[in-house]
């Protein structure tokens, strides 16, 4: 079985898309009409931008959702996934992969909840740290018991995990975690703690346009980071999205649980190859590749 899975923020890189652009009509048509939408020129800063600009998370997140979209439309016909996933950002890539949403109502969402992101990152200074080479029940226990808010954020892959909270609690907890025994336990240059109770301001407002947006039948069930199982009801899909922004992403329990349900085959749509590597981790005997736009 086919798995599709669409990467999150942190894989962008200037010269993004432009392959696509030139070559394909349809997503000239399509990046034509995320500028119109968004009310600035996002090709701009995707193909010739500085990689500064492009790290605002305002850019950042519609950047690798357009990537990642566009992609899967132009493959037509040889797109198609048995089961679809994303990773953070990347699930709102995976639902109009999947045709739960539609693209112009998938680009609306990820602008917004770029925008509110980035106000939550503004209310409060915060951050996220990854840790290498300890078990996920170490990094929780110390989570708990460090003074201030700070939370396991991002299970990638046995032994990588990213946490995610208020400054002073993070450098608290990497020293805690390195005394530990972590391999690493470092800050992230990021702009606030996502996937964190940090986020509450922004989960509220994303809930309100979710809410108020179509959700079709999925062609296909999604492994959302919530839940980490396959998900077809689409007010199951809109509870997990609207949880998304301030409960962890469980990407090693999803790509597992794809791995249970016959996935053999796992296909990164978008840029990079960060997931890729990820699900390697995860197992060793998994058959992973990069989307080819023929």
């Amino acid at each position: 079985m086919n798995a599709y899975i669409f990467p999150g923020q942190g894989a962008q890189f200037v010269g993004m898309g432009l392959d696509l652009y030139e070559k394909f009509p349809l997503a000239q048509e399509l990046f034509e009409t995320a500028n119109d939408i968004l009310g600035f020129h996002i090709t701009d800063t995707m193909f010739e931008g500085t990689p500064e600009d492009l790290k605002q998370t305002k850019v950042t997140q519609p950047a690798i959702f357009l990537h990642s979209v566009i992609m899967s439309k132009v493959m037509g016909d040889s797109f198609k996934p048995d089961m679809v996933a994303g990773h953070s950002l990347g699930e709102f890539s995976a639902l109009v992969a999947n045709g739960t949403l539609g693209f112009e109502d998938g680009l609306k969402l990820v602008a917004q909840r770029a925008m509110a992101m980035q106000k939550a990152c503004e209310l409060q200074p915060s951050t996220m740290a990854a840790v290498l080479g300890l078990e996920d029940e170490v990094v929780e226990n110390i989570c708990n018991e460090t003074p201030g808010i700070v939370v396991a954020a991002n299970y990638n892959c046995p032994g990588q995990l990213v946490i995610s909270g208020e400054v002073e609690a993070i450098n608290t907890a990497c020293e805690t975690l390195k005394e530990a025994g972590a391999r690493r336990a470092l800050v992230l240059p990021v702009g606030g703690a996502f996937h964190s109770p940090l986020m509450e301001p922004a989960r509220e407002e994303l809930a309100v346009a979710i809410e108020n947006t179509i959700f079709n039948p999925p062609t296909c069930p999604i492994y959302q980071n919530v839940t980490t199982q396959a998900v077809t009801n689409g007010d199951e899909i809109k509870k997990n999205l609207i949880s998304q922004l301030t409960a962890p992403v469980k990407w090693t329990q999803s790509v597992q649980n794809m791995i249970n349900d016959g996935a053999s085959l796992f296909t990164e749509v978008g840029p990079g190859k960060v997931l890729q590597g990820l699900v390697k981790k995860i197992n060793r005997g998994s058959e992973v590749t990069s989307a080819v736009i023929e």
